[in-house]
């Protein structure tokens, strides 16, 4: 199994890049939106890879997160989603709001994959709303930057201002949403981190 791989890109595709490493060319399959972020050839890389081996095919799909990588096996479990259909997912959504969409039950804004439908898309919503919760989100690399000895108490008192919100009527994912675009300090309360989530949504 290949846990990761590092190099250089040589070709860009619409969904996969080739990266040489020790003069050997590897074709990954990469998410629509990575291969616009790299932009150009010859940039040096690191991607998590997952190995798909089938009867007549062995494919590599890499990743830029280890994040990332997790998000795309989770959904590869569930029943009608190959890896070209997570792929697909990762290509449309962000990891961040993939688990938003997962846990407010926004299967429309899964079902805007493509190949993906709306019944597969309540289906991958149903199979892993049980495995997504609302701190798996701030773990994300896409998260404000905390001072690391404040990040836990922080990412505590930004959870409990969501599910706060969560209780007056707002959805999972416009009160996440509201709180990560507050920034957190060390003299900012749950209550005052509410008011200002609120002001955000107004």
């Amino acid at each position: 199994m290949i846990s990761f791989i590092k190099g250089t890109i040589v070709d860009i595709d619409v969904d996969k890049v080739v990266i040489e490493n020790n003069n050997i060319g590897y074709n990954v399959f990469v998410p629509a939106n990575y291969t616009a972020m790299v932009g150009r050839t010859g940039t040096e890389v690191k991607l998590f890879t997952y190995m798909s081996v089938k009867e007549d095919s062995i494919s590599l799909f890499g990743f830029h997160s280890k994040e990332e990588l997790e998000i795309f096996k989770k959904m590869i479990t569930v029943s009608g989603i190959g890896p070209k259909g997570a792929l697909a997912i990762l290509s449309t959504l962000t990891v961040d709001n993939l688990k938003l969409a997962i846990l407010s039950d926004d299967a429309k804004a899964i079902a805007k994959s493509p190949g993906i439908g709306a019944k597969t898309a309540s289906k991958l919503i149903l199979e892993l709303k049980d495995k997504i919760n609302l701190g798996d989100v701030y773990s994300s690399n896409d998260n404000i930057l905390l001072d690391n000895t404040n990040e836990t108490q922080d990412n505590s008192a930004k959870k409990d201002a969501v599910d706060a919100l969560v209780a007056l009527g707002y959805s999972p994912s416009e009160s996440l949403g509201a709180v990560k675009k507050v920034t957190v300090g060390k003299e900012l309360d749950v209550s005052t981190i509410i008011k200002l989530a609120l002001k955000e949504m107004m």
